[in-house]
Order: structure tokens, then sequence, then C-alpha cells
């Protein structure tokens, strides 16, 4: 069997960077080993084997030497030349680009130097123009979009503050690993550096926090970056990519044919020998998760935002759960992944997650990781964190087995006792033929232990006695109750804040794709805009956006957006008149001093019917049912503001420093 840290002996050569999710660039010409690697495979070699055709689809090869890669094409006599674009400017190149690209929908807002691409796509018959009220919305409406479709959200923005409006969604975009395509206007390229008008470098500002990016400097560029952004923004962990065009580069006219020069280097024979040598390295490593697998008695499956990457991937993860009974916990991207009403399902896990998923997981003999980076959130403190699958590893019965399809995710946090880089789904899809089924019956002690901790520590809280405000946690729950048998058609999205865990926690998740939330940076602000993306996304969906009255008043301008392009889209506004999540830490760690954390707010269901949607307000418990019934009948954008109790605190709850069992209940404190 070969070593687990085989692979990373392997020297990176120049496409590296980009199997870690990041961009390498060499002579001018961009990389992406997904690419190079399937194009090629496919084209010029007879690898046929399921493990190599697994791995071409990860980006997890790693090149032996630094000259795996052949030459990159050249100019010669050869040469192809591409005249469609010829006497085109490159604002109306850009927008056959979207046609290219099956672009329907692009979210932005105007401005001088963008106007080119502005005038060419006037009246476009290739895709729809959403125009938010800020650039901030117009970023998050696109990342929603895209976490609803699986394609890439497209961004189209003027220079300076256009462009610097959109760091925080690209920002967001890449904690979450979602493919965001940013179009920027600049200034020409003759003022760049002279401190013109709007001018920002946004090449600079944006490189820690995209995949990749890149200023356009003559219009015969224009296509192949185009090109090269939709595949960074999509292959591997995907994220976001940003193009900046000069305004005289998007006004000036192609005046002749393009070379027909591939951004990819050519196919060598090492690349085909490193592919047959990480074929069997694959194999060899599925054999030992099979192995540790088999020999675990207290297994969990911990799923992350990674499973959902691939549209088969919560179908695959259902197979394996039963095929093995196992139970499974997510992660808060992860939600729907995994059907919560199965009795295999913890629900989620973490800071604010189930106590029976953090015991279950502190207690397991192998924690079987699926996409997830094993963020802060979720871990709890790091040296307490899976010790009994940490010396079931050492123990070779068990242990941390990681998949991921970023490299770079890999032992950053959690050192894995094994690890398999690639597609998640496609390496449990060559695992599963492999694993010989577990019944409930043969788990029963493991499985018995875990429904004694789902009796110990179910999500509760106190309801409200008659004449106090509704409790947030009851309303979630009405929704859930109202929403029930029609859960395929919800779509989900929310801000950040204590209304988000409240959301994740008293809410079942059912489907896949169907919350849409700001995970990595917890980003307020997000719930409207995205609303806004997922129902242009998603048409015949019920897109509800469950806010805070704080998050929700940092984009509520936003309803004029959702008027203004006629978007069905329901606001359930759980308003306590507080930042509610800071307040609980201020309670608990800075003895009551609540500095700078309540708040006025408007009347938001006036406000709401000045922009033209509908106002509904709920401040008692029995108004509530027939509100919400109201509210979800309501055939047009609507907003249902809902007078909830402040210093209501999100339980579970693991403080700072603790591990993931040391939890705090609801109660326990009074």
């Amino acid at each position: 069997m070969a070593s687990p840290a085989l692979l990373r002996r392997v020297p990176r050569a120049r496409f590296g960077a980009i199997c870690s999710g990041q961009l390498l660039s060499a002579s001018g010409r961009t990389l992406n080993a997904r690419l190079l690697l399937s194009r090629t495979i496919t084209n010029s070699t007879k690898l046929s084997s399921a493990t190599t055709s697994a791995s071409i689809a990860s980006t997890g090869v790693r090149a032996t030497t630094p000259d795996v890669l052949g030459d990159f094409q050249k100019v010669g006599a050869n040469t192809r030349y591409d005249n469609t674009y010829v006497g085109k400017t490159g604002g109306e190149i850009f927008h056959d680009m979207m046609l290219k690209h099956n672009v329907k929908n692009v979210f932005g807002y105007p401005g001088g130097a963008i106007l080119p691409v502005f005038d060419a796509i006037y009246k476009s018959p290739y895709f729809d123009f959403v125009l938010p009220r800020h650039e901030q919305g117009a970023g998050h409406a696109a990342q929603a979009y895209a976490r609803a479709t699986g394609k890439p959200g497209v961004v189209l923005v003027t220079s300076g503050p256009g462009a610097t409006n959109v760091i925080t969604p690209i920002a967001d975009a890449m904690a979450d690993g979602t493919p965001l395509v940013v179009f920027c206007g600049q200034v020409a390229t003759a003022a760049i550096g002279t401190d013109a008008f709007q001018e920002a470098d946004m090449v600079g500002i944006s490189r820690p926090c995209t995949k990749w990016n890149v200023m356009v400097k003559d219009v015969a560029d224009l296509p192949r970056r185009i090109d090269e952004a939709f595949e960074i923004a999509t292959s591997g962990r995907p994220g976001p990519v940003l193009v900046d065009l000069p305004k005289d580069v998007t006004a000036s006219v192609l005046k002749n044919p393009i070379p027909v020069v591939s951004s990819m280097p050519t196919f060598t024979r090492k690349i085909k020998e490193t592919l047959e040598e990480r074929s069997k390295i694959i194999d060899s490593k599925l054999d030992r998760v099979q192995t540790l697998l088999s020999r675990a008695k207290k297994p969990v499956i911990f799923a992350g935002h990674g499973i959902l990457s691939n549209p088969d991937g919560p179908k695959v993860l259902r197979e394996l759960s039963e095929k093995l009974s196992i139970p499974v916990t997510t992660t808060l991207l992860g939600l729907g992944a995994f059907d919560e009403r199965s009795d295999l399902s913890l629900h989620m896990i973490g800071m604010h997650g189930s106590g029976y998923a953090n015991m279950a997981v502190q207690e397991a003999d192998c924690l079987l990781a699926l996409g997830a980076r094993f963020d802060d959130r979720v871990t709890g403190n790091t040296k307490l964190y899976a010790p009994e699958a940490r010396l079931a590893g050492q123990e070779e019965r068990g242990g941390i087995i990681h998949f991921d399809i970023s490299p770079k995710n890999i032992g950053k946090v959690i050192r894995p006792t094994e690890a398999i880089e690639g597609d998640v789904t496609e390496m449990l899809k060559l695992l599963l033929p492999r694993l010989t089924a577990v019944s409930r019956l043969q788990r029963e002690e493991w499985l018995s232990q875990i429904a004694s901790w789902k009796k110990r520590f179910p999500f509760t809280f106190t309801p409200s006695k008659p004449g106090e405000l509704l409790k947030p946690q009851a309303v979630i729950q009405e929704l859930d109750r109202q929403t029930a048998e029609i859960k395929d058609k919800v779509v989900i999205t929310t801000g950040v804040g204590a209304h988000q865990m409240w959301a994740a926690t008293f809410y079942r998740w059912t489907q896949p794709r169907s919350l849409i939330t700001s995970g990595g940076l917890g980003t307020m602000g997000f719930g409207l805009p995205a609303a806004i993306g997922a129902s242009v996304a998603r048409p015949d969906s019920i897109v509800i956006d469950i806010d805070g009255d704080a998050s929700f008043s940092m984009t509520g301008m936003e309803m004029a957006t959702v008027r203004q392009f006629n978007l069905p889209v329901k606001i359930l506004l759980l308003n306590n008149e507080e930042q509610g999540m800071v307040t609980q830490w201020q309670n608990l760690f800075y003895q009551k001093r609540y500095s700078h954390t309540q708040q006025v707010n408007p009347d938001f269901p006036k406000l709401a019917e000045a922009m033209g949607l509908k106002g509904l307000r709920v401040t008692k418990q029995e108004e509530l049912a027939p509100t919400m019934k109201q509210f979800l009948e309501t055939e047009g954008p609507v907003l249902m503001e809902v007078k909830v109790a402040s210093k209501e605190h999100v339980y579970p709850f693991v403080p700072a420093g603790k591990a993931l069992h040391q939890f705090i209940l609801h109660g326990s404190l009074s």
C-alpha cells in the first residue's frame, strides 16, 4: 500500500497552485489542471479505469517534475485564426461571449467606465439583467444564483466604487466556494496609475479574495480571458474570479482575426505517467479507507458544502449512510444534503449544532469528513477534537478520513488518518462497491447511544407566556410546520445573526440546495439580495428570506429591486430591536455591557408597502399561524414582521476554547 504521505512528497510543478485552488500563470498563459487533464486524457490516451476517470475529474493531480507539462502553443505557420469577432467592439465581444457561456442572467450596476459594455448589451436577447440598488446587492444575488443553479453567477459593474462595493461578495464567495465571475470597468489604459477619476487597482485589491484575476489590455485578448474566467471559476473548488476591463479596450474595435492558441500546455507522456501513478495511489488509499471503515464500531459521517457541488452528491451520501448504517451530521452549508427526517440524521454540528451531533463526533472511532474544511465553528478546540477517532487512527481501527477536492484543505486544521483528494462524490462512487453492508442491527449499540443523546439534548426553548412577545424559535417552527409538505418547492435564504442559527436548527432540512446563507465570512445583509438571486434562478420556487432586523437593515433597500422585477420574494423578519448574536456574547462574557447593540428600527411593514410589497405584522401568539398562512399564500412579494423577545440566546452553544462536547444547553445557566 502506498504511503498516505506520498502525494504530499510529490513536488508541485507549474500548475500545482491551481490544484490547491489558486492560480498559477506561466508565460502569460493561464493553466487549468482540471480542464487540461480531462481534455488531454479523453482525446490523447487510452487510460480508461474508473479510478483514472475520477482522478481526472478532480484537481488533486500533482506533477512529478517541473517538465511534466509540455510547451505552450505558439503562433506559427500552421496556426488557425478566428475572425468571428472582427469588426466588433470589446463590448459587443463581451455580449457574444455571454451567449457562448450560456449566461441567462447578469447582475450589476452601470457607470462611466463600463458604458461601452452596457451599450452593447442594451435590450440583449441573450440574457436578463437585474439592476439592484447597490453593487453589494448584485454580488450577493449572483452568489445565490450560483448556489441555486450550480452555474457561475455573473456580475457587471463599473470602476472605482462600483468595483470596490463588490469586494465583500467576492470575499464571501471565496470563503464558501461559490463560482462567481465579476467583470468591472476600469479607466482607460493610458490613465492607469494617474489617480484618474474612479480609478482603483482592482487586480491588486481583489488578489487575496479571488482564485484568479486579470486586466485585459488588448481587445484581442478579451475572448480568451473571458473563457479562462469561466473555466477557473468552476473548476476544482469553485470560487470567484475578476476581469478588469479598461474603457478603451471595451470601446475599441477588433481589426484582425485572433489566433486560435490554447491557453493549455500540450499533453506529454509524463502527464500520462503521473495520472497512472495517481490512479494506483487512489486505489491504495481507497482500500485503506475501506479497511478502516470495516474495523470501526462507532462511525460518523461529517458532510460539508463540498458534497453539494456535484448533483449526485446527496444521493451518494444517502447510499453510503444507509449501506453502512452510519449517522450523518452536516455543516451549516451542508444542510439539506442529508434528509433530516431520517433516523440516521444528527442535524448540524458545531458551535450552535445539536448536542447529539457534537457528542457523536467526540465519541466516534471513525469520522468520515466529506467536503468539509474543519472550520473553527465546527471543531471547537482543535486540540480536543474527535479524541476517540484520533486514537483509533493510531491503532488502525478507525480514524479521521478526509475527502476534499482542495488539497490545501487537507491537514490544514485537522491532520487526517487518511485523505482522498478529488471530487468527493466521484471518489465515493469508487469507494461504495468496495464496502460490505452493515445493518442497523449490527450497529445497535452505537445507534442506541445516539438515540439516547437525542432524547437528552434536543433543540429546545422556553415558550412565551400569554401576553409575552413570541419566541423566535417558535416562529421558525411554525414556518417549518406550514411548509412541511412543500419543502421540495421552498428555498430559504438568511442574513447573518441569531436568526440564521434558529433557521438552521428549528427548520427541518430535507432538500439539497434549499438553504442559501453566508457561512465562512458571515456577511450581514446577505439574506435579501440572496433571495433576489434565488428567485431569479428558480422562479417556480417559494423563496423565503429569514432575516433579523439588524442584518436586514443593511440591504433592505433591495426591496425596491424585488418590486421592480416583480419577484415573489417573501421576507420573514424577526425583529428584536438588537444585534442578538452580539448581545448573547455581551451577556455571557462581558457582564451584560450591551455596548452599541440596540437599535431603533423603522416601521418595516410600512416601509415594505412604500416599496410596493405587502406588509404584515405579528405581535401576539394567536396571530402567528393565520398570518403565516397568509404570508405563504400571498402571490406577490411580501414582508411579515414578527416582534420577538429580545435577549433570547442561541443554544446549544460551545464557548470559545471549549471542546465540542462542552456545550451550554438552554436553561443550564439559569
